[in-house]
């Protein structure tokens, strides 16, 4: 028997939904979401959280089956939640909001009938704006995500041994993230982003194009999920970027360090070294009330100073941002991208990541997951950012 009943955490999380429903003019959301489910009432079942404007939210249970508590209403279909929720004293509202963007259009129709006489409007919007300010709570969670995605780095070159594939270099790194108390898994949002524990890019790999959305791409081992590592044997003279994701507790971090297989040339050195200037740079300006777009056009202007416009954020194919939200997804709100409507709040969590692609030599550059504060970036992915020689 488990049980679930909602925390004082769910109801700041709660508050902050209404405050973008009443913005909308939303009555009452429907949730089915797993990551949406999960900032809710920090678990995820097959089912439904329904919260009104106003009143008490209900978790609507089909499985598992033993699943218990104050908030906690069992459920076969949900055809029955409107008798439910009239048992209960609940009004049926005018506007009713469902996660189009989230759920599948089948699914969308069939709330939408079972709910009865009422509009819908699309409730994704409304739940990735909310869950794009973080509390204190999820912050010291994807704080505490990047200290172990810390420790399971310091131990990478320990794992490397010469002749090693990119694929075996990997796993280990898998091992060392799992030993630490990684789940093992990674949510994402959207059709177009798919991943395993992460990417491991060494030599000309990197410049693979890949179909998804993600700084630098990686051919993969099949064409079932092309991208990150792709077997090859790592060889002196190249790098290995190493992009790994932390989900200890249900919320994400995202850090990219960067090695080398033996002596790579000046350029790049050079091009690391830039990436940190970028994100020193942006330490200091990413100050709430900032426009997000800011970002992206202080790191390309940077780039571009220095010479390196045709290797930033990728060379053969080239992504249109510099960072991404981060939390219970991996790539949430704001995303930093030249279009971006966005401005900096206190509370956002976001990870940056200037990367430059040098041809014949792999990837380099720095990501790391920042918290936006009145004083600027803190970082909460600590460890060193230089380039380390394997060999």
């Amino acid at each position: 028997m488990a049980i679930l009943n909602l925390t004082e955490e769910s109801h700041l999380h709660i508050e902050k939904v209404r405050a973008r429903m009443r913005e909308e003019g939303i009555d009452a959301v429907l949730i089915a979401d797993n990551a949406n489910l999960y900032y809710i009432c920090f678990a995820v079942f097959r089912g439904y959280i329904y919260i009104p404007a106003e009143g008490r939210p209900l978790c609507f249970v089909i499985r598992p089956i033993d699943l218990l508590g104050d908030d906690v209403v069992s459920l076969r279909k949900p055809e029955q939640i409107p008798a439910l929720l009239a048992e209960r004293g609940y009004s049926q509202p005018a506007v009713l909001g469902l996660e189009m963007d989230d759920l599948s259009y089948s699914d969308v129709v069939r709330l939408h009938k079972a709910m009865g006489d009422c509009s819908v409007r699309n409730a994704s919007p409304v739940l990735r704006s909310a869950r794009m300010i973080k509390t204190a709570e999820e912050v010291r969670l994807i704080h505490a995500d990047g200290m172990r995605q810390a420790a399971a780095y310091k131990k990478i070159p320990h794992v490397y041994k010469e002749e090693m594939t990119d694929v075996e270099f990997q796993i280990e790194i898998e091992r060392q993230l799992r030993l630490e108390g990684c789940l093992g898994y990674y949510r994402t949002s959207g059709r177009l982003m798919e991943i395993n524990m992460g990417s491991v890019l060494n030599g000309d790999n990197a410049d693979c194009p890949t179909p998804y959305d993600f700084a630098v791409g990686g051919g993969g081992v099949d064409m079932s999920l092309p991208v990150g590592a792709d077997g090859r044997t790592m060889k002196p003279g190249t790098t290995v970027m190493v992009d790994m994701c932390g989900n200890f507790n249900g919320y994400q971090s995202d850090m990219t360090r960067v090695w080398s297989i033996g002596d790579i040339p000046e350029r790049a050195l050079r091009a690391h070294r830039i990436s940190m200037d970028i994100l020193r740079e942006l330490e200091k300006m990413a100050v709430p009330g900032v426009p997000v777009s800011s970002l992206y056009e202080k790191a390309m202007e940077i780039a571009a100073k220095a010479g390196l416009t045709d290797y930033f954020m990728g060379h053969r194919q080239k992504a249109l941002f510099v960072g991404h939200g981060v939390g219970i997804q991996l790539n949430e709100w704001p995303v930093v991208t030249a279009r971006s409507k966005d401005v900096l709040a206190a509370g956002m969590v976001i990870a940056l990541e200037p990367k430059f692609v040098i041809p014949g030599v792999g990837a380099v550059g720095v990501e790391n997951t920042y918290h936006v504060t009145d004083n600027g970036l803190e970082c909460l992915t600590p460890f060193p950012e230089e380039i380390a020689n394997l060999l």
